[in-house]
């Protein structure tokens, strides 16, 4: 329980102070944003702070910092340095970053942002890379809820009848102004999710009698390791594993949404840096919770088997916690804090994609026709993909979702580089950049649905570390030669290049 609680007060100080240099390194302006300057009543509607905060942390916090933060408890109490330093360092400047540039930039979807500050090649890139990971984002966030829906309903109501149901949400959350519905509904739901968070950490600290949280550890706890058998590292599978619980590129994608909605680039830090801290401290409470209860509840000797049984973060494992440490009118409470958020970011995952489109193609979003003519279509394919396994979904998620916020970590390293005359800013980002690029290609040369160098045993698992890290250090060199070989010319160029709505 000490570890539990010295992690949250990490989190909390470092909102404090590490979001303070972050901010003060960034240097926010005075001058007029999107919503401010140009109003149009659908996507760049001026909103309250504290409204925006909720709306952002609604955003972002979907399924990941709950189910990610569950599987992630599989490795056992090492989960919890990744969600704290990798929030603090990594996320939460990731986010900043992300929807600062985006408000500079007149509100610019993410795939324009890193497009302008990483060129051509990686713009065409990012905008495909973007609307694919939104889809799959989508398909998470509505198969996830449809499940837990399917178990507190009548059998009539099963999976497939709520998947179309939120399907019919989801197309009205995408296609209406963003101060019909999400600006309406998402602070109260906001409230219910924070809610929904501290029940579930009182309910553990409550049963911590019979299920007591366990203290930090580096050891490798995953189910199997303990005896030797389907050796599971910790990096990087960890690391992809917990996904939005410490960094996310989903969120690169949702910050825009908030970015064109904020009144001053002054509410920055409190918006976008503050909700990824917020979502850490979600994730830091479902990752401990879910050790103590599954570790505890096995008795076998062999840890965390039971949670591995189930599938590790689903449906499955959050209503199982839920009853168990809330009771039959507490786990319904929880549960619907749990649907909710995965419903609250599935909208915006399809609302950013038809937003991609449109800056891609320079579309009208006035023009509620074309807003159906790219909201149906994605929709639609979503939930085709809908009815592929869920887990093979998720892994495909995770990967992507990891490399993108690697590529707006660069973008944003890019970005401080040649836009200050002291380049040295550029470290915030350029350190957690070369981490993540790191983790993700490691991820990718040893995870099964990828090169799966993870089947030849320890030779592969050496092989994926060494390419990782080599393809980390290539990164990390491209950057310096490019954005510290004359930054002067740079800043002129970046100054000469404008992104806007036509």
């Amino acid at each position: 329980m000490v570890t539990f609680f010295v992690a949250l007060a990490i989190l909390v100080v470092g909102y404090f102070v590490y979001g303070s240099i972050v901010e003060r390194i960034f240097k926010p302006s005075d001058n007029p944003t999107p919503a401010i300057a140009n109003p149009d009543g659908v996507d760049y509607v001026p909103i309250p702070a504290a409204k925006a905060f909720l709306i952002q942390l609604l955003n972002i916090a979907g399924l990941g910092p709950i189910f990610g933060a569950i599987s992630g408890a599989m490795w056992g109490p090492s989960v919890y340095i990744w969600i704290v330093a990798g929030t603090l360092f990594a996320g939460a400047v990731h986010d900043f970053l992300a929807g600062m540039l985006s408000e500079r930039n007149d509100g610019a979807s993410i795939s324009e942002v890193t497009g302008k500050y990483l060129g051509p090649v990686m713009h065409n890139v990012m905008r495909v890379f973007s609307v694919v990971l939104l889809v799959l984002v989508g398909v998470v966030f509505m198969v996830g809820p449809a499940g837990l829906l399917a178990r507190l309903t009548p059998e009539w109501l099963n999976v497939k009848v709520w998947t179309i149901i939120i399907l019919c949400y989801y197309f009205l959350a995408t296609l209406l102004p963003i101060d019909k519905i999400i600006g309406k509904v998402y602070p109260l739901f906001g409230i219910l999710l924070i809610l929904m968070a501290f029940g579930i950490i009182i309910g553990t600290i409550r049963n911590s009698a019979e299920r007591p949280m366990m203290e930090f550890t580096f050891k490798n706890l995953y189910p199997g390791n303990v005896d030797g058998t389907g050796v599971k590292p910790i990096w990087p599978l960890m690391f992809i594993t917990v996904a939005c619980g410490a960094i996310s590129g989903f969120h690169a994608t949702q910050s825009p949404i908030v970015s064109r909605c904020i009144k001053s680039e002054k509410e920055g830090r409190r918006i976008f840096y503050g909700a990824m801290v917020a979502e850490g401290i979600i994730a830091l409470i479902w990752a401990s919770a879910a050790v103590a209860f599954f570790w505890n509840k096995d008795g076998s000797g062999t840890g965390l088997s039971a949670l591995k049984a189930i599938g590790g973060g689903n449906s499955n494992s959050v209503y199982d916690m839920c009853v168990a440490l809330l009771g039959k009118i507490g786990g319904p409470i929880a549960l619907l804090g749990v649907i909710v958020c995965p419903i609250t970011s599935g909208d915006t995952a399809f609302r950013s994609a038809r937003m991609t489109i449109f800056d891609w193609f320079k579309l009208d979003e006035k023009n509620i026709k074309v807003r159906l003519g790219a909201a149906v279509p994605l929709l639609l394919i979503g939930y085709a993909i809908s009815f592929i396994n869920y887990n093979v979904v998720w892994r495909y998620f995770s990967w992507s979702n990891q490399t993108l916020a690697m590529i707006v970590l660069w973008a944003g390293a890019v970005y401080l580089a040649t836009n200050y005359e002291n380049r040295n800013r550029c470290w915030i980002a350029a350190v957690p950049a070369t981490f993540m690029s790191a983790v993700s290609i490691t991820y990718l040369m040893y995870a099964p649905e990828c090169f799966n160098l993870g089947a030849k045993g320890a030779s592969g698992l050496t092989v994926s570390y060494g390419t990782g890290i080599a393809a980390a250090v290539v990164c990390l060199a491209l950057f310096l030669l490019t954005a510290y070989r004359n930054p002067k010319s740079s800043l002129e160029r970046q100054k000469g290049i404008a992104i806007g709505r036509k």
